[in-house]
């Protein structure tokens, strides 16, 4: 009797610890989220849900910035999440399908007559980003940054009327915010309600998102709305907004991370849309799914996707088989936010993950002076200029304003963060008289000006 007694505890304990990661080294997560915070490597906040229960928060960094006066972010500060908009978008275009108010093959002359190729794209083509839609922007002017100025969404879609198709429909993969934009001017055609509301109605109200609503004017601090900042090793500095009327269906939410996990894990547990269609989402074609994308992380494959303007951004994903959610919301992109990822689950699973120093090379002023000088190419009509200030190294892009600091890496070599994974890397050669920069795994020599 006690051997069955024994045998059924282990076969119960074995069952229980399977489908159960090892609870997250929370120390070495505060480590790391302190070191960022402490070298003005980011501001944001993180969420690690499990089951719904929560595994890890925390948030670091300021949502606002006046002098003297910061303003702490918490969990319950609020961030644009940019193209994470796409998931709610595809969701809901797929609720209006199961409700047989549209079909996945209905073509777009059918609402939106006027756009070009209007009979042969398809509404699951514009999901799946296949459609040849172009990723339409508004050409700079002398009103300065044309981004900060709204748009109507009848000025948007002439934008978009008056491009040429980039492909035939469904003869390959090129992601379009325009396209998701159509299908937010679908949505209020076929519903008779502003996206906004069909919003409320269909997710976050039915899901209890409190903090999730679509953005339709400036960041607005007295909301808990996180302002977008940048720091080049000189303070945090604030950015300008691209205005969300521009962004709409495909980019223009606001939600935290908290509300992000809960909504993630609801579409995966059919309490959205039905789990026939959110396979449909993650059914993945030339790396994008219906408004979801894949990302792997320890061998591991999540759903979800990514997000991001000006310097803010966001990363939602979820692991269907450990009911995993991952949340992370950032009004500051400095370390690359990929990079900050794949820290958080290398710790998550407990694999080898050193944090970073983010210590700079010390290089003297001699040799720094052998670098300053204005750079052209011949492969482009742009020059750089590069100066020193101090012991600190400064790039001017060609049409910039102020010049940003580089951080040495090695004696030859700087690195400006972006907020990419790529981030872009300036290396020197003084004997040659020429600059390598290299970014995203390409380069472009430059050579300096006599």
């Amino acid at each position: 009797m006690k051997i069955k007694t024994l045998y059924a505890t282990l076969l119960m304990l074995a069952l229980f610890t399977a489908g159960y990661a090892q609870a997250p080294d929370k120390a070495k997560l505060d480590q790391f989220f302190d070191r960022l915070a402490e070298k003005n490597k980011a501001m944001g906040s993180l969420v690690i849900i499990k089951d719904g229960d929560v595994l890890y928060s925390r948030a670091i960094g300021y949502g606002q910035i006046n002098g003297a006066e910061k303003k702490p972010l918490t969990a319950t500060s609020r961030f644009r999440i940019g193209s994470i908009t796409k998931m709610f978008t595809a969701a809901m275009t797929l609720q209006l399908v199961e409700e047989g108010k549209l079909k996945p093959t209905d073509t777009l002359d059918k609402f939106l007559p006027q756009v070009p190729n209007a009979r042969k794209i398809t509404i699951e083509q514009i999901l799946w980003h296949r459609s040849g839609i172009p990723n339409v922007r508004r050409e700079q002017n002398s009103q300065g940054n044309v981004n900060t100025i709204p748009v109507t969404k009848d000025e948007m879609l002439a934008l978009i009327v008056k491009t040429t198709p980039d492909f035939e429909p469904d003869t390959k993969r090129s992601y379009s915010n325009s396209g998701y934009q159509i299908l937010g001017l679908i949505l209020e055609k076929v519903t008779g309600k502003p996206y906004e509301e069909s919003l409320k109605e269909r997710i976050t109200s039915k899901i209890g998102l409190a903090n999730t609503y679509l953005a339709t004017g400036n960041i607005d601090a007295g909301k808990n709305e996180a302002l977008t900042y940048m720091n080049f090793g000189d303070g945090w500095k604030p950015v300008s907004e691209t205005h969300p009327s521009i962004l709409f269906s495909a980019g223009a939410i606001v939600s935290t991370p908290n509300d992000l996990s809960k909504f993630i894990r609801a579409l995966f547990e059919g309490r959205i849309v039905s789990k026939t269609s959110v396979d449909q989402m993650k059914t993945i074609k030339d790396g994008e799914g219906q408004g979801m994308e894949p990302f792997t992380f320890a061998g591991k494959t999540f759903y979800g996707h990514t997000g991001g303007a000006d310097n803010y951004g966001a990363w939602l994903m979820y692991q269907p088989e450990e009911k995993l959610a991952i949340a992370y919301t950032t009004n500051a992109k400095v370390y690359p936010v990929g990079d900050i990822m794949k820290g958080i689950m290398d710790i998550y699973y407990n694999k080898p993950f050193q944090i970073p120093a983010f210590e700079s090379v010390a290089v003297s002023t001699e040799v720094l002076d052998k670098y300053v000088g204005v750079y052209s190419t011949p492969e482009a009509p742009v020059k750089f200029t590069i100066t020193r200030n101090g012991a600190t190294l400064y790039a001017q892009p060609p049409g910039a304003g102020a010049a940003v600091p580089l951080e040495a890496t090695a004696q030859d070599k700087f690195k400006l963060d972006n907020g990419t994974a790529a981030g872009i890397v300036f290396e020197f050669d003084a004997a040659k008289n020429q600059m390598t920069i290299k970014r995203g795994g390409g380069q472009r020599v430059f050579t300096k000006d006599k």
